[in-house]
């Protein structure tokens, strides 16, 4: 890859950056050669449903989006694909260096404006970042290329519109770049701070994302006391309740409120509660008598109480990673839902879906989900549904 910079753009008017959201979010996936898809592009709204057959690429999708998170964070490229050989397209075929690797992308909207970053991944014969730009209105701000494969660097030049147009640098190939640039550029002139706000938009947007796929087998058992941070597989769903119905009275409520719409027979309460060991147990108060321990409830319902909770809570309360800088109000947290309505029935996911597009409205959450079959949630305001499906897949 070459840096290739065109004139910087018109300034954005005062009515068009007031007309932009405060909140960075990624707004579109690219999947240009990753598993399954090419030249694949899913948007992604407030709440997106991805839709489509089993086999047909929607986990994949996830996949890709939760690694692309991972490497907005900082972590290094075998953290974020700790699998890289499945990523790489089954019919690609090695080059005379005998290197295979995948493509992968998005677009993070915010008060920059729509912000593209792509990256080039090799996956063998060693795993590394080939290759990776970043833009925006048109313009290159930061790109990446291997010169030399014998080191474990690549060639970076970002936007610098002072006395030299560009700045060279070399940098790592195991770490994303725009999630250094903040270490590397000063901001003393006009294009270093517009590399600068694009970065961050992007890396903000990234962030705080929290892979949800509760566990029914695993949510029954009593648990010890310990961070009180929800779990991915919500294991500790009582330890969980245990510290929050204390702290926010208003959200236990709504939480109290969902599974009453969603369980079967009455609910007055949801609650944790300590047994002989020390540990706790999330029980139901019917209001009418003894206590049912979540371990007498089905999969759909426990499934349902731990999404619920999800939506409510928020990054406070989840084990996710988030930008410590940003001030919260500048924050959005993603949820990424494999199987959103795996184990509910037709009362529980529409409920489900209603919660969630409730929560998503408020703009501190986003929701990206799976699901088999979408007709249920079509036209339900809100609900963005994607049809996904691999070239050529049944």
């Amino acid at each position: 890859m070459t840096l290739s910079l065109d004139l910087p753009p018109a300034p954005a008017t005062a009515a068009q950056r007031a007309a932009r959201p405060e909140r960075p979010s990624v707004i579109e996936l690219r999947l240009s050669a990753y598993a399954g898809h090419r030249r694949a592009r899913f948007p992604l709204g407030r709440l997106t449903l991805l839709a489509g057959p089993s086999g047909g690429g929607k986990s994949t999708a996830l996949r890709a989006y939760e690694s692309l998170a991972r490497l907005g964070s900082g972590a290094a490229v075998s953290e974020a694909f700790p699998d890289p050989a499945a990523c790489v397209p089954e019919r690609a075929r090695p080059d005379a260096q005998r290197r295979r690797g995948f493509r992968i992308g998005c677009t993070a909207d915010g008060p920059e404006g729509p912000v593209l970053l792509d990256v080039a991944v090799q996956a063998e014969p060693e795993l590394r970042i080939v290759g990776e730009r970043l833009s925006a209105g048109g313009v290159v701000l930061l790109e990446t290329a291997l010169r030399d494969p014998s080191r474990r660097t690549v060639q970076a030049a970002w936007y610098t519109a002072g006395s030299a147009s560009v700045t060279r640098a070399p940098m790592p190939d195991d770490r994303l770049g725009t999630a250094l640039l903040p270490l590397r550029v000063a901001g003393k002139t006009d294009g270093q701070r517009q590399v600068l706000a694009a970065a961050e938009q992007m890396v903000v947007a990234l962030r705080s994302v929290f892979a949800c796929d509760p566990r029914p087998d695993r949510m029954r058992a009593a648990v010890p006391v310990a961070s009180g941070r929800l779990l991915p597989g919500c294991d500790n769903l009582a330890e969980v309740l245990w510290r929050t119905r204390s702290e926010c009275a208003i959200r236990h409520g709504l939480l109290v409120a969902a599974v009453r719409d969603a369980c079967a027979g009455p609910v007055t309460d949801v609650r944790a509660d300590e047994v002989a060991d020390g540990r706790v147990r999330a029980v139901l108060d019917r209001g009418n008598g003894p206590l049912t321990h979540f371990g007498r409830l089905g999969d759909g319902e426990l499934r349902y109480a731990g999404l619920a909770l999800v939506l409510l809570t928020g990054p406070g309360v989840l084990a996710v990673d988030r930008p410590g800088e940003v001030p919260d109000a500048l924050q959005s947290l993603t949820v990424l839902a494999d199987g959103f309505d795996r184990s509910l029935d037709v009362r529980q996911r529409a409920e489900l879906l209603r919660l969630a597009a409730r929560m998503c409205d408020r703009g501190h959450i986003r929701l990206l989900g799976t699901v088999s079959d979408a007709s249920w949630a079509e036209g339900v305001e809100g609900a963005t549904v994607v049809h996904v499906n691999y070239p050529g897949a049944d």
